[in-house]
């Protein structure tokens, strides 16, 4: 295992491999020591993200289609470049149905985690993944799913039954697999994004909101199962969703996560776009204040300029801060798969010479 002095490599979740062996053995034969916890890449359905919970809700005998054109709030939907996103319509509690009796059923999560364990173990027994590894788990927040798929004035009596269901998730995960070989990632997207403008939020005290839900989703992880954030901006169609003025949100999330998050946070992922190289968009990272354990992870590898690009933003970034991790912004899912492997091993270049 990397020392907490050297750099090493956070691979976000999703890669567009064919399967779990196929995600863990890549990113272990590449990556080696470099990488403290591997993902099963979220292969099949689950590279669609939050997508593949449509039939979660559409399936739902509570639910119904919502009408259309519900005015201010769908305007993002037809921002420049995203008209076609997502644009699947959304859903609300059938008239008649008490919200307080809402109840969702099995989503996915946890079987799909315990199956890949099992691939996970055997690759480990075998030599593959090093034997310090942890297996990762990395999960959308209620809030992305929810955002995305129900009308905005329900979305709070949702949220309330998809999260019960979601931690009961974690439960079951936390439960299966051992927790100092686990490792669970929460994906922090449509709540960063909405608090830089992309979107109407649906609650008051709007970054209160937001830091409430993810202290409570922390506070579910059980130790020492270790705890991650993924502060995230989208990567639909390799752009983010709106673009970061410069890293100030993403420091006050982390600093006001260290300080209300009684369980140790293991680390925070922060995006850096590939135009980024001047020094306003780093500033901020001289505020952060985490926890002295949290690993801090900046996404500032890009396929798109390569080794090149790559060093000029960690240069960049070292002016502000000096030990961290490296990743790429967001995950592989929408990349081609015949660049999975450089892309790897881009990875472990970019580590070698960070630390």
């Amino acid at each position: 295992m990397s020392d907490r002095n050297s750099s090493d490599v956070l691979i976000l979740g999703s890669v567009p491999l064919a399967n779990s062996e196929e995600v863990i053995s890549a990113i272990a034969n590449v990556l080696g020591h470099r990488v403290r916890r591997i993902p099963d890449g979220e292969t099949g359905d689950r590279l669609k993200w939050i997508d593949w919970q449509t039939p979660v809700f559409e399936q739902h005998p509570m639910l119904e289609r919502a009408p259309q054109n519900l005015g201010a709030d769908a305007d993002w939907r037809n921002k420049a470049g995203l008209a076609q996103w997502k644009n699947t319509g959304w859903l609300k509690i059938r008239d008649g149905i008490d919200p307080n009796a809402l109840r969702f059923g099995p989503l996915g999560y946890a079987q799909a985690a315990l199956d890949s364990f099992r691939t996970f173990s055997e690759l480990k027994r075998k030599g593959v993944v090093h034997e310090a590894c942890r297996f990762q788990v990395s999960l959308p927040t209620p809030y992305n799913v929810i955002d995305q798929r129900i009308v905005p004035n329900e979305r709070l009596a949702v949220e309330r039954a998809y999260e019960t269901r979601v931690l009961a998730e974690i439960a079951e995960i936390a439960a299966t697999i051992p927790n100092n070989e686990l490792a669970i990632q929460w994906d922090v997207a449509h709540e960063v994004e909405n608090l830089d403008g992309a979107r109407p939020l649906w609650f008051d005290n709007h970054e209160e909101g937001v830091i409430e839900r993810l202290v409570r989703l922390g506070k579910a992880v059980p130790e020492p199962t270790e705890l991650g954030y993924h502060l995230c901006y989208g990567d639909f169609a390799h752009q983010h969703i709106i673009q970061p003025k410069d890293m100030g949100l993403m420091v006050r999330l982390a600093n006001s996560l260290a300080r209300s998050t009684k369980r140790p946070i293991d680390w925070v992922h922060m995006p850096v776009p590939r135009d980024r190289t001047d020094e306003a968009y780093y500033v901020p990272l001289q505020d952060l204040r985490l926890q002295n354990v949290t690993r801090l992870y900046l996404g500032l590898i890009h396929f798109t300029d390569g080794k090149v690009g790559t060093i000029e933003r960690l240069n960049v970034a070292q002016k502000f801060v000096k030990d961290f991790g490296v990743a790429t912004e967001c995950g592989f899912g929408r990349r081609d798969p015949h660049t999975i492997v450089e892309l790897l091993h881009l990875h472990a270049e970019i580590a070698d010479l960070a630390g």
